[in-house]
């Protein structure tokens, strides 16, 4: 689904430029959940915004099924941005509404219907197990439960990619499994999901494909 053709990014620096990636090649099958890891300035969160299109690489291709985000323009990347769910570690919530609205605020920007978006959270939120909680402030929630309403909001258009930016990282080891559970689920219907992490104990214990990225380039696959 995803191709990374010797992808590269570099950004100036004082004196000089900074390889964030450097001739990256992978690929990413549909309904496949893999994991990237790396060290703390490895590249993983380049490698993310690359995906989203909030960066451009220097060198390279990305493609998707085929068509090359280098041929995207400017005026076509809000429509891509609607076909990738993204799931923070901060949740990212806004706390001056309900979790109800904060999962319908995707569809709302795109456009859909107040019926059919309603319709669309709903199943969202009965996916995640919270549906009955729809009408709370999200400060009302656990930490493991405004994740979760972060998940429901990233799949509520029923994107075909999930990007995930260490999700687990505020989480005990019981809300984490929670919520791989969920991840899994997603795969398991289809989506492509990738979650950066820099937890090991999660990777080895749920044995999915590891993408590990070390000084902008990946060295284990």
């Amino acid at each position: 689904m995803i191709e990374f053709l010797q992808v590269s990014k570099r950004y100036p620096v004082a004196g000089g430029y900074r390889d964030a990636l450097s001739r990256v090649s992978l690929r990413l099958n549909a309904g496949e959940l893999t994991f990237l890891t790396g060290h703390s300035g490895a590249g993983k969160s380049t490698l993310l915004k690359l995906i989203m299109m909030i960066e451009r690489p220097t060198a390279g291709d990305i493609r998707v099924h085929g068509q090359s985000l280098n041929h995207i323009n400017t005026s076509g990347i809000p429509y891509w941005r609607r076909k990738i769910g993204m799931v923070h570690q901060n949740h990212q919530l806004l706390f001056d509404r309900t979790v109800h609205d904060n999962v319908a605020l995707p569809l709302i920007i795109a456009g859909f219907s107040p019926k059919d978006a309603s319709r669309r959270v709903s199943a969202a939120l009965d996916k995640v197990g919270l549906l009955d909680k729809q009408h709370l402030n999200p400060l009302m929630l656990s930490g493991g439960e405004q994740q979760r309403v972060g998940i429901a909001r990233a799949v509520v258009n029923k994107p075909p990619l999930l990007l995930a930016d260490e999700p687990t990282g505020n989480l005990d080891p019981a809300l984490s499994a929670e919520i791989m559970d969920l991840f899994q689920d997603f795969a398991r219907v289809g989506v492509t999901v990738l979650i950066a992490t820099h937890d090991l104990v999660l990777i080895q214990e749920y044995q999915h494909r590891c993408l590990q990225l070390e000084q902008g380039r990946l060295v284990a696959s």
